[in-house]
């Protein structure tokens, strides 16, 4: 399966608005976590970029509360990670973009 179709696959597992929502807030804790984490060690010491390496690990807990809770379905993550990560993303976007309402 392509990404393209993946992704279609993806968005039936996010029907549920809140489950987007607790998706792109998992997302925007990772970015505010990455900016803190480039500030500190431009700041204080590069020895805090090593902090980068939990960085796709972030968003897991708000992503998989809106599947549990609100969807009631088993994350995409579960059995194609690289690809649910990149559908994270591509969702995100496509919000930001209104092709997917909250």
């Amino acid at each position: 399966m392509n990404l393209e179709e993946y992704y279609k696959q993806y968005l039936k597992l996010h029907k549920n608005k809140n489950c987007r929502r607790m998706h792109v807030l998992g997302q925007l804790v990772t970015l505010s976590f990455v900016i803190a984490v480039c500030v500190a060690a431009f700041i204080y010491s590069s020895k805090y970029i090593i902090l980068l390496l939990i960085t796709p690990f972030i968003v897991y807990p708000f992503a998989w509360f809106g599947h549990f809770y609100f969807e009631k379905n088993k994350p995409a993550a579960f059995t194609e990670p690289i690809k649910a990560k990149i559908c994270d993303w591509k969702m995100l976007y496509d919000i930001i973009k209104g092709k997917i309402k909250l």
